[in-house]
C-alpha cells in the first residue's frame, strides 16, 4: 500500500462530504463513477416505499444525482444536520461514521440516525457507496402510522 494512497482517498471523501453539505446533486454525482455499487442496508421489503423512495440501490452516476434530489425533497432543509465523527481509510476504501438529524417533511417528525458509510475510490471516484443506518428511526419518522 503507498503511503500517497490514503491521502487522495482521505482529500475525496473530504470533497464529497463538502459537496453533499452544499446540497447540489449534480456536484455530488460528478464525485461517482458511472457505474457504481450503492447500496442501502434496509430490509429488502422496505426500498422504493412511497414515503422513502430515496432508499433503494442505485447503479449510475444519474441515479446518484437522483438520490440527492430525492432525499432533499422528502427532508426540511433547514432542519438538517450530519456529524462526522470519524473517517477511517484504508487504501482505497474510507467508512465515514456519524449522525444524521432529519425533519421529515410530510410528517413534520424529526429524527437522528446513526450511520456508517463505506465507499471505495477508484481512478478519483466513488466505486462502492454502501450505507448502514438506524433504518428504525428513519422508518418511523416517516409512518402515518397511529401506532408511533
Amino acid at each position: 500500500m503507498s503511503s500517497a494512497a490514503p491521502t487522495t482517498t482521505r482529500a475525496l471523501v473530504a470533497e464529497l462530504l463538502r459537496r453533499i453539505g452544499e446540497g447540489d446533486p449534480e456536484r455530488i454525482a460528478e464525485l461517482y463513477a458511472e457505474r457504481s455499487d450503492w447500496k442501502l442496508d434496509w430490509p429488502e421489503a422496505e426500498h422504493g416505499r412511497p414515503a422513502t423512495p430515496w432508499i433503494r440501490h442505485r447503479s449510475t452516476r444519474a441515479d446518484v444525482a437522483a438520490h440527492f434530489r430525492e432525499l432533499a425533497h422528502h427532508h426540511v432543509p433547514v432542519q438538517a444536520a450530519t456529524q462526522v465523527e470519524r473517517i477511517l481509510v484504508d487504501g482505497d476504501d474510507a467508512i465515514v461514521l456519524g449522525e444524521i438529524r432529519q425533519t421529515a417533511r410530510a410528517t413534520g417528525r424529526a429524527y437522528r440516525a446513526r450511520f456508517a458509510l463505506h465507499l471505495t475510490l477508484e481512478g478519483g471516484l466513488v466505486t462502492r457507496h454502501h450505507v448502514y443506518e438506524d433504518s428504525l428511526a428513519v422508518a418511523q419518522a416517516f409512518s402515518t402510522a397511529q401506532d408511533n
